[in-house]
């Protein structure tokens, strides 16, 4: 017999889902959320473009009369707060009646922090505040801007067995396999804005879109980090802290070169590490990175945890995720 989803099943679910809203979302989280009624979906929904409508509104339109007495998941806390754009998703839950709302993770905005989960209960609905990996994953633009302050930052290097990006000329087209090259445009979809450093932009000329068919309309805001003068269409920031600067950017997409991306991991900016290796050996060339401060071998421990790892036509892909303990 087979064992019904749980709890954090559906959640993984709607953390999936709302992927689809990612970064279109903005200035809002890309939220999902996901209705069950006797073990079957009746609703879904993840925050539209703009930020309007909510992940809940679409599912509960979705649901209709089926969201009465149901299984409400959702990836975030529910938003308390009054707005022009529409009707708090607290007081829309409340008037749909379901049985019990199930949350990923509390929201850290001072209008509903706490508030949502406060009106579901007053109203009668039983709520479950999970603390889910999967719903904090798929806000983490979100949390780490409201948390720190600035951009969740990727990192992304694409080098050789023998840690390449380039040959000592500079050549580095191709050193990944077209497989690779399509997963980095699918990442650059992802993101708000993508960063690159001074020389890689004056000597590469690179374009920083999205070349996938169907997404050219999510090629990101670009970036280029240097001293130099202004640029036609490109936001200029002369050092790494300044990532706070970029108004409106969740989630920031670093694609070097070595000099950019040691300078993200030295001031300890980099949230997610992205790798791509061609099984290549390519002997005197260009560093992957730069110098990052490193003092002692044993800093170097305990700060990168992996979360995936794939094949990718002929290279291999791993991305490991920045271990920061909890504050004291």
């Amino acid at each position: 017999m087979q064992t019904p989803p749980s709890d954090r099943d559906w959640l993984a679910a709607a953390a999936r889902l709302s992927q689809r809203g990612r970064p279109l979302s903005r200035p809002n989280p890309s939220v999902g959320c996901i209705v069950v009624k006797d073990g079957h979906v009746v609703g879904r929904g993840w925050t539209q473009a703009g930020g309007r409508p909510h992940a809940e509104a679409m599912a509960l339109a979705q649901a209709g009369e089926a969201a009465l007495g149901s299984e409400v998941y959702v990836t975030l806390e529910p938003c308390a707060h009054d707005s022009e754009r529409g009707p708090a998703c607290a007081d829309i839950l409340a008037s749909a009646k379901p049985a019990r709302v199930v949350i990923g993770t509390a929201d850290p905005d001072p209008r509903t922090a706490g508030k949502g989960i406060e009106r579901l209960r007053a109203a009668g609905i039983a709520v479950e505040l999970v603390g889910d990996a999967a719903s904090r994953g798929s806000l983490a633009g979100y949390l780490v801007r409201a948390n720190f302050g600035r951009p969740h930052v990727t990192l992304k290097l694409a080098l050789s067995l023998d840690g390449k990006i380039a040959r000592p000329d500079g050549e580095s087209r191709w050193i990944t396999s077209e497989a690779a090259r399509a997963h980095v445009h699918a990442r650059r979809a992802q993101s708000d804005a993508i960063l690159v450093g001074g020389g890689t932009w004056r000597s590469d000329k690179p374009r920083l879109d999205v070349r996938l068919p169907g997404l050219e309309d999510r090629s990101p805001q670009r970036v280029v980090l240097t001293r130099g003068v202004p640029l036609d269409g490109v936001k200029i920031i002369n050092a790494p802290g300044q990532i706070d600067r970029l108004a409106g950017v969740q989630y920031l997409y670093v694609e070097g070169g070595g000099q950019a991306a040691a300078s993200f991991l030295a001031a300890d900016l980099v949230d997610r590490l992205e790798i791509y290796t061609a099984p290549i050996v390519i002997g005197e060339g260009r560093d992957a990175l730069g110098a990052i401060g490193l003092e002692r071998l044993a800093e170097a421990h305990g700060r990168w945890t992996l979360a995936e790892r794939r094949q990718l036509g002929s290279d291999g892909f791993a991305a490991y995720e920045r271990h920061r303990p909890p504050a004291a």
